[in-house]
């Protein structure tokens, strides 16, 4: 008896890895360019409008409101750092635009290789969150609890909120994650919030209760991978890692914020409002991301 407990044991978290293997949904992304030291993520929140479960506002094709780059050096602290969908670049073949521009006209192949153009750093691996699919992974690990020091009631995300903590089930989370119009800092705050709502979903994932659960462990890898493009590369492993390196930047040993900002109403004519980065301190800053050698805490935010 004891013999056959030690083989289901073993034999279940095998069967769902090479099962959760099969689920994933993969996407060429990479640009093949030469490593950079150390392992980098780009993760992006893909917003279909019109699908996901989302409201149709009129605009065609996907966008990204979510870009971060995840950066797990040779040695040092892992860095989460959210570049403003907004930030003003030349997108190569296009010229100068707005960040998310890239995604809708080049897909992710295109952002990665703009991407890496801002920070010097090469994309190992890409992960795409469908923004729609983020409530049934709330759902999944049974809600959560999330904080925002403001009361809201913003009719183009549908996130009303009374400021202070709640308990929020999928549909509220994805409200709380898309919010931008009612929120002063825009882009940055919304890039707080999301990193606040995969925290608090990382936090709900217990490994040592899921073992003895096996129905949840279902209904998360499900949720997950339903909601999940990653590169062509990338295995269930390869998002394990991810996580963990998620969840590190995120605790008190970690790095979390912006590149420098110059101007968050930078107008340099046809694109609008853009966020232009510091380009006095960006090298610098991605070179201390890339080698580890920034202090932990949070960094970036408008420079002065």
């Amino acid at each position: 008896m004891v013999a056959l407990l030690l083989v289901a044991a073993i034999a279940w978290p095998v069967g769902l890895v090479f099962w959760a293997n099969g689920k994933i949904h993969h996407t060429q992304a990479l640009s093949g360019a030469a490593g950079t030291g150390g392992t980098t993520y780009l993760i992006t929140g893909s917003d279909q409008r019109g699908g996901d479960g989302l409201e149709d506002d009129g605009t065609t094709g996907a966008r990204t409101d979510t870009i971060m780059v995840l950066q797990v050096p040779a040695s040092g602290p892992v860095a989460l750092i959210s570049l403003p969908r907004d930030t003003y670049v030349d997108i190569p073949g296009h010229g100068p635009a707005k960040l998310n521009a890239a995604f809708a006209w080049g897909g992710a192949p295109l952002l990665v290789t703009t991407v890496e153009q801002i920070t010097g750093l090469t994309v190992d691996h890409y992960a795409e969150i469908g923004m729609g699919g983020v409530k049934e992974v709330v759902d999944a690990v049974g809600g959560v609890n999330l904080c925002w020091d403001a009361d809201v009631n913003d009719e183009d995300s549908g996130m009303v909120w009374t400021a202070g903590c709640h308990d929020v089930n999928g549909d509220q989370a994805l409200a709380f994650s898309r919010m931008r119009k009612s929120d002063p800092t825009g882009d940055i705050g919304r890039g707080l919030r999301q990193r606040q709502l995969v925290s608090a979903v990382m936090a709900k994932v217990d490994p040592a209760s899921l073992v003895w659960h096996p129905d949840q462990q279902v209904a998360l890898v499900d949720a997950g991978t339903g909601a999940l493009t990653v590169d062509e590369h990338a295995s269930i492993l390869d998002l394990a890692r991810l996580a963990l390196a998620f969840k590190a930047a995120n605790g008190p040993d970690g790095i979390t914020g912006t590149p420098p900002i110059k101007s968050l109403d930078y107008r340099p004519g046809k694109v609008g409002s853009t966020v232009l980065l510091d380009p006095d301190t960006s090298p610098a800053f991605w070179d201390a991301i890339r080698n580890g050698t920034l202090q932990p805490g949070s960094v970036g935010g408008v420079t002065h």
